[in-house]
């Protein structure tokens, strides 16, 4: 059981949230794993589009005025309700996610509500993360810099593995080189680094990126890729990599299928590695 956070640079375009969706997906489907996705941003539908068509609530009358039903729409308030009263258990938090594929994969999506709400919520997220991490055998973390960096730093600490999510960009590349030399953490083992929208025809290639960035192991990288995005803006993610396990190498799409399967496989391997090291 571990929990691997996906981080990048405050409100830079890394394709973050979309790397954690493919890697998710593949992971779900070739891999037997119980998954949790978190996504702690803030009215951001990213993660939600490529899994489930946007819907609106229902209004039902009831005795006391509309009733929105917002603890089933947003899992979070659900669990935040019960965060209050100590009532809640590692099993119970499934009740209040979106299930992607069943006992595979499973999605805790972003908060939809007020900003007044949020602050309130945003503070649930270390404990609700330690405590999925003790149900799901992984739990994958969409940190958003809107919960602020204490909340940041407490998540990052209690993961076992960080994701650094770069744009392939040399100011990118730069300012998170001198970011390592000032925190440990993401100059350590216990942080990978990933290079989200990769373009293989940029003169910054995975070759060039780990060289100049002193890696030992080649930097993980989700390409760019037409259908990929597409699919993620039409909730057909799931839909798009059940079709790709049939491509041959000679297939346009080979590429990105390969390069999710081993930043897919960088994960699993790096998080044996540190467990055998503990």
């Amino acid at each position: 059981m571990s929990i691997v956070t996906f981080w990048n640079n405050k409100k830079e375009e890394t394709g973050k949230t979309l790397a954690i969706a493919a890697i998710s997906t593949y992971m779900a489907i070739e891999h037997n794993k119980r998954i949790l996705v978190v996504s702690t941003g803030h009215k951001d539908a990213t993660l939600d589009r490529c899994f489930w068509e946007e819907r609106k609530l229902k209004k039902n009358l009831g005795l006391f005025g509309p009733n929105t039903n917002t603890a089933m729409e947003d899992g979070i308030v659900g669990l935040e309700t019960l965060m209050k009263s100590n009532r809640v258990s590692p099993e119970q938090i499934t009740n209040y996610t979106k299930i992607i594929f069943k006992d595979r994969l499973e999605v805790l999506p972003s908060f939809k509500g007020e900003n007044l709400e949020y602050d309130e919520i945003k503070t649930n997220y270390p404990d609700i993360i330690t405590l999925a991490n003790r149900y799901y055998d992984l739990v994958l973390v969409d940190l958003d810099d809107e919960v602020g960096d204490d909340i940041a730093n407490q998540i990052l600490q209690s993961s076992n593995l960080i994701v650094a999510t770069l744009s392939q960009r040399l100011t990118s590349i730069n300012n998170f080189m001198k970011m390592r030399e000032e925190v440990p953490a993401f100059n350590s083992p216990k942080t990978l680094i990933l290079i989200g929208r990769y373009d293989k025809f940029s003169k910054y290639t995975i070759k060039n990126m780990t060289r100049y960035m002193g890696e030992k192991n080649k930097v993980s990288t989700i390409p760019y890729n037409t259908l990929f995005f597409e699919a993620c803006e039409e909730a057909k993610l799931p839909d798009l990599f059940l079709r790709l396990r049939k491509v041959d190498d000679d297939d346009r799409n080979a590429f990105f299928l390969s390069e999710v399967k081993r930043a897919a496989d960088n994960i699993t391997y790096r998080l044996q590695d540190l467990a055998m090291k503990m």
